[in-house]
């Protein structure tokens, strides 16, 4: 059996302070799509180091009944908690591969392979720190926290499955976590119905990514949690980590673009397109991958704004960026969350409209004032609606842009 630098880590799931050494699972049938809990999820990655056994784990949650008969077509036992469902097309497993499935936000989730090397991104010394996990069990996310633990001594994981989400902060205080990672939607989100509860967690780290960061989730977190580092990182299931900005700013800076420097990847724009070359890519992706993820560049920085032709919002022949409604919907103070889409009218095709949740004191006037003084005419949204609670998906995320 192989030991790992993180071995001796602790790791706290379902309640249950362990180790990775002791979080070793019985033998996994070869290959296999582990469906179910963290806990399950975690001993069957420390299983996968032992025997190499080719695996996808995902929640259960996340991969319904024609997925499952996919994986099964594709040659994987199917682990549940009800038992383990043959193959229908059994093949020869491929050691070492780990299987990835993306977010899906743009359609059916796709598998990605990998590695533990390509998955492991974080290769310098760390200080100790305890992390906080609330992703979902095999988003790439969550095998970044997962990886970490695992190759680095002083790296404890607290992991937090859906049905906890909501009392985070009490686990947190608990189990005497520094760190924490989340999508802004889950960092909103605590903000929202935690409030000044935040603070009480004295975190070092903050971390932000999957979706994208603006300047106001930024400065709210930093006002929340003053002693922490708040950093965010841009990553994707098929290019794995290849943005860390820990400066505070959204974006990140200009300069970096067409920088090549060894063992780091390679940023570029091609049509308003974040275009990477990574050294941490999935299988099969070697060489430049367009991201599919709309950027701004300014003088200084490239901003991420969101998806290519989700974003774009064309008012009567003006386009606007819905992802540029957003961050300005998001900088009023009153606003938690919003979502900007564009709805169908007669004469000029579409006009923005907007999903918030914000202060109940706050009328709807103040808020289309509020973007009215800071967008052109036509990209001030037609209609607010107000939501009770911001929506958020097993993956932390929630549909923006």
């Amino acid at each position: 059996m192989a030991d790992l630098p993180g071995d001796r880590n602790r790791v706290v799931v379902d309640g249950d302070v362990t180790t990775w050494a002791e979080l070793r699972a019985s033998a996994l049938p070869d290959p296999a799509a582990v469906l179910g809990t963290s806990r399950q999820a975690l001993a069957a990655v420390r299983t996968h180091v032992d025997a190499g056994t080719e695996l996808l784990v995902a929640a259960s949650g996340r991969v319904d009944e024609d997925m499952r008969d996919e994986l099964r077509g594709d040659g994987f036992h199917v682990v549940t908690d009800a038992g383990t469902s043959a193959p229908t097309c059994p093949r020869e497993p491929e050691p070492g591969r780990l299987w990835i499935l993306t977010s899906g936000s743009t359609g059916r989730p796709k598998r990605i392979g990998h590695t533990l090397g390509t998955l492991t991104t974080i290769g310098r010394r760390q200080p100790p720190r305890v992390w906080l996990c609330p992703y979902s069990p095999g988003t790439y996310a969550w095998w970044q926290l997962v990886t970490l633990s695992l190759t680095q001594p002083g790296q404890d994981l607290v992991a937090v499955d859906a049905g906890q989400l909501d009392e985070w902060p009490r686990l947190a205080a608990e189990y005497g976590v520094t760190a924490v990672s989340g999508t802004p939607t889950f960092w909103r989100q605590a903000l929202f119905r935690h409030g000044a509860d935040l603070a009480k967690v004295p975190l070092v780290q903050v971390t932000l990514g999957g979706e994208p960061v603006d300047q106001p989730i930024l400065d709210r977190l930093r006002e929340t949690f003053p002693a922490a580092r708040v950093s965010w990182i841009y990553a994707s299931s098929e290019v794995g980590a290849a943005v860390v900005v820990h400066d505070g700013r959204a974006g990140f800076p200009r300069e970096w673009l067409d920088h090549a420097a060894p063992g780091r990847p390679l940023l570029s724009v091609d049509g308003h397109e974040l275009v990477v070359r990574s050294p941490h890519h999935g299988a099969t992706l070697d060489g430049p991958v367009r991201t599919g993820d709309r950027v701004e560049v300014t003088a200084d920085r490239v901003l991420i704004i969101g998806r290519r032709g989700s974003d774009e919002i064309n008012v009567g022949g003006a386009k606007i960026s819905a992802g540029v409604v957003r961050d300005v919907l998001h900088a009023h103070p009153a606003v938690a969350w919003a979502r900007v889409r564009a709805r169908r009218a007669p004469i000029v095709g579409q006009v923005v409209v907007a999903d918030v949740v914000a202060d109940p004191s706050v009328a709807d006037a103040d808020i289309a004032r509020w973007a009215a003084e800071r967008l052109p005419e036509y990209g001030v949204p037609r209609r607010l609606t107000r939501l009770a609670e911001i929506p958020v998906k097993e993956t932390l995320k929630t549909d923006v842009g």
